[in-house]
């Protein structure tokens, strides 16, 4: 019998998504966007002791061949050759450390994990008030809180508040960043220590860490960044788009293991091994800038929200460097091309988002499954006046009170499951606006629109409330791997790939899905305005008389 024929498509081009939780690899077609094929790997997390939290960089890289090789067995399957797969983008967990030998290509420590969601600014962060924003302790929150005493430490090496750290990176001195992190390792580890000594360190984020390993390790691995994932270390200044040898030496980190910065966008190697051996690695975005390209987000003023565990916000501010007066990051959004312009962005995030359901399922038992958040809330369809804060470790941007905690109020005797659930769904709209908010607040630009994503987004009635709560439209792609398809995007159009267009009109298979504002804007003042009463109420709860401050 005659071999079946090779389905002809144009160009196709691989992403690498690694995340806090799994690895994937996915295959778009770069004229159409059209998700193609993908294969998934779970990732473990490690908790070697209380408010540790490791993995392991070599399952990691692992995880990758595995996802690489799966998925081009199922393109095979469907008579898909995958020497039509031109370039490779990797998009990644940011913040997550990782030390290794490049003499012998083994790491040297574990990888020290970032949280899968921090607070609307970070964890741990010192706010200008001096106190210190508490870590989430909610079971579906984890994040490493081993750093705590060396940030404590540099915090008082600075003169009068953050100026030093943040007016170079955009961002306030915590744990949640690399530099930290990076400096306990150096301080903690031994083996590190000597190959520190005998200049055979390398540091990277993850994306480092499998660029590096991918393109040879020992043999000519290419070790390198891109601005993103740099802007998130705490030693990058984001306007010289360079490692900072000031910033350097007030973490001590010594400068010759850091990895290169590239752009997000540019030829870094060829794969040296496997299915797709000799394609070039060319793209790179740390997740959520990886999802803003993906998103389009390529105007001055657009914004996307990812929906998740919590929610990261990210507001394209253009080529100028925002500064927040309201507990938002600044940081790099893209550079697609060593010879394109460099954009910023404003960052704020959601502490507890897809986290409240969980806890409205493990915690409160009156859901056996996500999903059913959905059905409860649609029987209802309103919370009957009960608000729901869930300050489950605090309030972060805007309020800053780490002695705040969860409360559900306005109950009456009528009260019931379903108005609890929609109530939960209404907080995430509400933090959301509260973060959004702020940026228009700092832009000066109010948003016109909100491109979302993420899994929460599958929930319809989230996203009506969204758009009723923001009183602007909410607009979901049918693509739902923005983040992958970001790094596709970036490595596709890279100089000496190019083989995708970065305009809007080529993204023909990502249609939209709008959601309007469904009440008048009087009705969603109210509404928040309630919200915000709310909010005073969870303040000032916890004192240090409380019982949970006793060890």
């Amino acid at each position: 019998m005659a071999a079946a024929k090779k389905a002809v498509l144009g160009p196709l081009v691989g992403a690498v998504d690694q995340g806090t939780s799994s690895t994937r690899f996915l295959v778009f077609n770069s004229k159409t966007a059209e998700l193609l094929s993908h294969h998934q790997v779970e990732i473990k997390q490690e908790f070697p002791r209380e408010g540790w939290v490791e993995q392991d960089p070599k399952e990691i890289l692992n995880s990758v061949y595995e996802c690489v090789e799966k998925t081009c067995e199922k393109l095979g399957q469907l008579n898909i050759d995958i020497s039509n797969i031109k370039a490779i983008g990797v998009s990644n967990q940011r913040e997550t450390t990782v030390v290794w030998d490049k003499l012998t290509g083994e790491p040297l420590y574990n990888a020290v994990a970032a949280p899968v969601s921090p607070g609307p600014s970070v964890p741990v962060a010192v706010v200008p008030s001096g106190s210190s924003v508490p870590a989430a302790r909610t079971s579906s929150v984890w994040l490493d809180l081993r750093t705590q005493s060396t940030v404590e430490i540099l915090s008082k090496r600075i003169p009068g508040n953050n100026n030093f750290v943040k007016s170079k990176t955009g961002l306030p001195l915590s744990t949640y960043f690399s530099a930290v992190k990076l400096r306990w390792i150096l301080d903690n580890v031994k083996k590190v220590q000597k190959a520190v000594k005998e200049n055979r360190a390398l540091f990277g984020t993850i994306d480092s860490w499998l660029i590096w390993s991918l393109t040879g390790g020992v043999n000519g691995g290419v070790h390198c960044t891109d601005v993103t994932n740099a802007s998130r270390t705490m030693l990058f200044n984001i306007h010289s788009l360079e490692w900072d040898k000031e910033l350097c030496e007030f973490f001590g980190i010594p400068m010759q293991i850091l990895p290169n910065v590239r752009s997000s966008s540019e030829i870094y190697g060829l794969m040296k091994a496997g299915a797709l051996e000799g394609v070039p690695i060319s793209g790179c975005l740390g997740d959520q800038s990886a999802a803003l390209v993906g998103q389009m987000c390529f105007q001055d003023g657009q914004a996307k929200n990812t929906y998740g565990t919590g929610c990261f916000l990210l507001c394209n501010t253009g080529r100028k460097c925002v500064f927040s007066e309201h507990g938002l990051l600044t940081t790099v959004a893209y550079k697609l091309g060593r010879d394109k312009p460099v954009f910023y962005a404003l960052e704020g995030s959601v502490a507890i988002a897809g986290a409240v359901t969980r806890w409205l399922r493990d915690n409160l038992g009156i859901i056996k499954t996500s999903e059913e958040i959905e059905k409860l809330a649609k029987e209802v369809g309103t919370s009957y006046g009960c608000y729901f804060v869930p300050a489950f470790s605090g309030l972060y941007a805007p309020y800053w009170d780490p002695s705040a905690r969860g409360i559900i109020c306005g109950l009456t005797q009528f009260t019931n499951k379903c108005h609890i659930a929609f109530a939960a769904l209404e907080a995430v709209c509400f933090q959301t606006r509260e973060i959004l908010d702020a940026m228009n607040r700092d832009c000066g630009i109010p948003l016109s629109h909100l491109q979302v994503d993420g899994g929460m987004t599958s929930n319809k009635i989230l996203m009506q409330l969204q758009a009723d709560i923001l009183y602007i439209p909410v607009v979901k792609p049918s693509m739902p791997e923005t983040t992958a398809l970001g790094a596709a995007m970036a490595a596709g159009a890279a100089e000496g790939v190019g083989v995708w267009s970065l305009e809007p009109e080529d993204l023909s298979a990502v249609t939209m899905e709008r959601f309007e504002p469904q009440i008048n804007a009087e009705e969603s003042e109210i509404r928040y305005s309630t919200w915000k009463k709310a909010v005073m109420k969870s303040m000032g709860w916890v004192t240090t008389q409380s019982p949970e401050s006793i060890p």
